[in-house]
């Protein structure tokens, strides 16, 4: 690595490595509970997540500075492109690098609301149990196991206490309702959020054990209160289809992802299909004589060089008709 780049935590390189280890303490007004307990509970990224992103990803030089600015800043990640281009990817390459373990993910629709991330509380299964038959009869209120009914979301368990930060993927963030985004302000920047049922119990019970999203462990809260240590790396796309507040956008590092050029769909194909980009430039040139606004997906590419390598194997096979059946516009000109 050049000297000039030696303050990158994040390299984009693919390849595994400590080097979240080294990255400084956040600045004064960034500052989170590094005692709070209790410590996350570390889950494996998945093997499916490895295949996807983790090692293939190469990102371009100025994302890889504006993520290394977000991880020294404590700030979440405000990713926009058109749809293909990669910003999911972003967070599996993030975390399979750094080795963070697997990544939490929130899709967001426009009936989803900050509570959905934040936890979910099943009265109804508590109701059940309480009126089993086969059961004793139901504890005292203070004794009660009352976190049994209560699972952290996405962004719940990335907020739990952990020796290093959970990868958070906020999904289509500009599909949510308008409220959401000004909802996230106060989580972000506190680093923290209550649990009612939990805290309205906290003077007959001080601690309680709750599920988690992505682990059969439960972790223990008190006062029904969740506060992080380790601020998480949130990286939520967008594909520009509306405007952020004001507020919301300054709190965040923007990053544009710009549509691949031949050189970049030549390094994809050769990441992904080893030995096949040579023999794609007619594909390749096709994928990019597509006007802006039909936004082909770069998966549409790696989709058509796979199946037209592997139809040409039994011979007669037409290329461009083959491609031309997968690369289909993503977006109808108008009429």
């Amino acid at each position: 690595m050049p000297e000039s780049d030696a303050w990158f935590i994040y390299r984009g390189t693919g390849v595994p490595h400590d080097g979240i280890e080294g990255l400084p303490g956040p600045p004064p007004w960034r500052g989170f509970a590094e005692d709070a307990l209790p410590i996350s509970p570390f889950v494996p990224e998945s093997r499916l997540e490895v295949q996807r992103a983790g090692r293939n990803y190469k990102p371009d030089r100025d994302i890889v500075e504006l993520v290394n600015a977000a991880l020294y800043l404590r700030r979440p990640l405000l990713v926009t492109g058109r749809p293909g281009t990669g910003k999911s990817t972003l967070a599996t390459a993030i975390a399979h690098e750094l080795k963070l373990g697997r990544v939490l993910r929130w899709t967001i629709t426009s009936r989803v609301t900050l509570r959905d991330g934040l936890y979910q509380y099943d009265p109804l299964a508590r109701l059940y149990a309480a009126s089993r038959r086969d059961q004793p009869a139901p504890a005292p209120d203070g004794d009660e196991d009352l976190g049994r009914y209560i699972r952290l979301g996405p962004l719940g368990t990335a907020l739990l206490p952990a020796d290093r930060p959970r990868v958070l993927l906020i999904d289509e963030v500009d599909k949510s309702d308008l409220d959401l985004p000004n909802d996230l302000l106060t989580v972000f920047e506190d680093g923290e959020f209550e649990i009612p049922e939990l805290v309205r119990r906290a003077p007959e019970q001080a601690e309680a054990e709750i599920h988690t999203m992505d682990s059969t462990e439960r972790v223990r809260v008190r006062q029904g209160r969740v506060r992080c240590s380790n601020f998480p790396i949130v990286v939520m796309t967008s594909n520009d289809e509306r405007e952020f507040p004001p507020a919301f956008l300054r709190r965040c590092i923007s990053v544009a992802i710009s549509p691949p050029d031949r050189a970049k769909l030549e390094q994809i194909v050769a990441a992904h299909l080893p030995g096949l980009e040579s023999a794609s430039a007619d594909l390749i040139r096709r994928f990019l004589d597509e006007p802006s606004s039909a936004a082909l997906a770069t998966d549409q590419l790696l989709n058509a060089v796979f199946l037209v390598h592997a139809a040409a194997r039994q011979g007669g096979v037409d290329r461009a008709g083959l491609a031309a059946k997968l690369m289909t516009p993503l977006v109808r000109p108008p009429r």
